[in-house]
């Protein structure tokens, strides 16, 4: 079969390869939203490249959530809607200026039993790895996850990770505790930022820009000090 993609297909089919599960009202918002009808264009869109074998879906939520054609999770597993939560945060950073360098379940040590943040990005000039707790855990094993970034940290592995800046010294990424819960973690070595949202998260630097603006600002032993966040 003859067919021609457009380039707004073929950004679709990277995005969902990339995300891994993408759901439809997202791909409205990210790809459709300046059109006339765009629910109906992105429908219409969907259900081509569905049928050009494509993308895969699974309609077992709603609405319809898109899936890699070599998707290795099965259409009803939960793993979607750890993906779809990935998703949500871009989204919501988005808003504010959109993520440069995105890496979706990030291996950095390319080894297993080493960190794996759910989503690294470089945000507004800084780079981030973001943890999303969707599930409450003990104190203890969250600080063990923290104690695997100090790992990493004293390695210097991460001095050698392409998205390094070339002409400045490497950067450790802020590590990003997505969670309802304020976990009782810590480390002398790398910054923890524990926020609800990024929502939360750019009104904390907002707060913290007008602080020093206003000649109130405090050195302060706190994990989240430090932060170079463009929020302009």
């Amino acid at each position: 079969m003859s067919f021609r993609l457009s380039q707004r297909d073929k950004d679709i089919i990277e995005f969902i390869n990339q995300f891994r599960a993408v759901d439809r009202d997202s791909l409205v918002e990210l790809f459709f939203k300046q059109l006339k009808s765009p629910v109906n264009a992105c429908n219409s869109v969907m259900v081509r490249l569905y049928r050009l074998g494509l993308i895969e879906r699974t309609q077992q939520y709603s609405p319809t959530v898109y899936l890699p054609i070599d998707a290795k999770i099965k259409k009803n597993s939960q793993k979607i809607l750890h993906f779809l939560s990935i998703l949500d945060i871009y989204k919501q950073m988005c808003t504010y200026s959109t993520p440069k360098q995105v890496i979706v379940e990030d291996k950095p040590t390319g080894r297993k039993g080493g960190i794996e943040p759910d989503l690294f990005c470089i945000f507004k000039g800084s780079p981030f790895w973001i943890e999303i707790q969707r599930n409450q855990y003990s104190d203890q094993k969250m600080q063990a996850k923290i104690n695997l970034y100090e790992e990493f940290f004293f390695s210097d592995e991460w001095k050698a990770l392409h998205w390094q800046p070339e002409d400045r010294a490497a950067i450790f990424p802020s590590v990003i505790l997505i969670t309802p819960v304020r976990y009782a973690v810590s480390s002398e070595h790398i910054r923890i930022i524990q926020v609800i949202s990024i929502d939360e998260l750019m009104e904390k630097y907002r707060s913290s820009a007008k602080q020093q603006r206003d000649g109130r600002s405090r050195v302060s032993s706190s994990s989240s000090n430090g932060i170079k966040i463009n929020l302009t």
